[in-house]
């Protein structure tokens, strides 16, 4: 019902920009690509052109963040504005389990599809798990705001090479040939081409599968790094990258490039032993020190992003949603918590007003190094119960390597404090317990309300 009134409030604003101004939504993620992982973030072999070309049009976040070190969380964080245990996405969805992203939480896809938008997702989803995955009991991506789509549950099957699980709109695909990136970057370029209404504005979410394993690259970009023992893993950043090219391609042939607001970013931190690379930085996936949680940023929005520029803001997934909304002058949802903010700002070098910390929870990440909130230069990373914490000014400290729990005792027990009273009030609203006492209470049109 709260999720109903929102709409309908919407419904009752003027128009506050015309369909001609109002800017197109596009928002690319990579899998388990480390900040280290491009030749755009200082990498000295790996060749990503296109990372280099949207770097060159427009803001090069170095503190860009994912809201989780996995993937599935830091997606729902992307969606709906909420830290994931906030919004009941608090784990990796590729078992059996019921969690699923619920059909009660707000993504900015739904609220732009009431403002008007036409709305498309390519790529992996991930929003709920394996058995749930298209089955018209549980919510699919057309249940979340999108009007058309293609997407894997999880990765690319059996590899990234000719992969046999996509679905569009509910029907199988089948058998494919070709690379994941490029078939993902092909149907978005064949949506925007043939499929959606030019004379609406779009949001397009494109979710690649590369560089998760099972890897697959194609020997065009394989054979560039030669005999590299990384050569493979190297490849298929290119192979990512080149996709990305195929996106931003379609744009400028669709003649909407110049009123896009293009965001690429991945999901997490980067896998070692495949060949991803973290840049220095502490950590890689599953943990909450920087190379966990920090990850590629580039945004370009023309005439309203000066291009070519770095900004050392931090910046967290989980502010798309906020800063799309803020956009388009749309009021955020008040029956929830929304943890992000409005980015906009930092894309321009400029502090980022929040009410909430920037926060992390990762539920397999190593038991000492559980949670984390950063708040200003600070970083504080907790134990599983809150009550052994390390201290780190990640501005100048950016690898992490000097706990200043001890000679700052005054910050740490006030950032503790602080990081406890957070985690609460997520607890008193997250849904935790919520598939032992919702998992049987239908909601309308005959779904599960979780």
């Amino acid at each position: 019902m709260k999720k109903t009134l929102f709409f309908l409030c919407l419904t009752l604003l003027p128009n506050l920009l015309t369909a001609d101004d109002r800017p197109n939504i596009v928002v690319v993620v990579a899998d388990d690509m480390g900040w280290g992982d491009s030749a755009t973030y200082g990498h000295e072999i790996i060749q990503t052109p296109n990372m280099d070309k949207l770097a060159s049009q427009g803001v090069q976040l170095m503190q860009c963040y994912s809201a989780a070190g996995v993937c599935s969380p830091s997606r729902s964080a992307i969606l709906t504005g909420r830290t994931p245990y906030r919004n009941g996405v608090w784990r990796h969805l590729s078992g059996n389990g019921p969690s699923h992203l619920r059909e009660s939480e707000i993504t900015y896809p739904e609220v732009l599809q009431e403002e008007g938008y036409e709305t498309c997702h390519v790529g992996k989803w991930h929003l709920l798990s394996r058995q749930q995955f298209n089955q018209p009991e549980f919510p699919q991506p057309g249940d979340h705001g999108y009007d058309y789509w293609m997407a894997t549950h999880n990765n690319a099957s059996p590899s990234h090479e000719n992969p046999d699980n996509f679905v569009r709109n509910g029907e199988a695909v089948g058998e494919t040939e070709g690379y994941s990136a490029q078939l993902v970057a092909a149907e978005a370029a064949r949506w925007l081409k043939e499929i959606r209404n030019p004379e609406k504005p779009f949001v397009l979410s494109v979710w690649f599968h590369e560089p998760h394993s099972p890897i697959a690259t194609d020997s065009r970009f394989q054979k560039q790094y030669g005999d590299h023992e990384n050569s493979l893993y190297m490849g298929n950043i290119t192979q990512l990258d080149h996709a990305l090219g195929m996106v931003m391609d379609s744009l400028e042939k669709e003649g909407v490039a110049d009123n896009t607001f293009l965001f690429f970013t991945s999901d997490n931190g980067p896998v070692p032993q495949f060949g991803g690379d973290a840049g220095g930085l502490r950590g890689n996936k599953r943990s909450e020190y920087e190379g966990g949680i920090r990850v590629p940023g580039l945004v370009r929005w023309p005439g309203h992003i000066e291009a070519g520029t770095r900004s050392e803001v931090p910046v967290i997934g989980t502010d798309i949603f906020t800063t799309v909304l803020s956009m388009l002058e749309l009021p955020l949802p008040e029956d929830r918590t929304i943890d992000g903010a409005n980015a906009l700002p930092a894309f321009s070098g400029r502090e980022v007003e929040r009410a909430i910390p920037l926060f992390w929870r990762t539920h397999v990440s190593p038991p000492e190094q559980r949670v984390a909130m950063r708040v200003g230069d600070w970083k504080l990373v907790g134990d599983e119960s809150l009550s052994t914490f390390q201290l780190y000014n990640v501005q100048s400290d950016w690898q992490e390597k000097a706990n200043l729990a001890d000679q700052h005792p005054e910050r740490t027990k006030e950032m503790a404090e602080q990081l406890r009273a957070l985690w609460a009030d997520i607890k008193r609203e997250g849904p935790n317990q919520w598939w032992e006492t919702e998992r049987q209470r239908p909601s309308k049109g005959g779904k599960l309300n979780y």
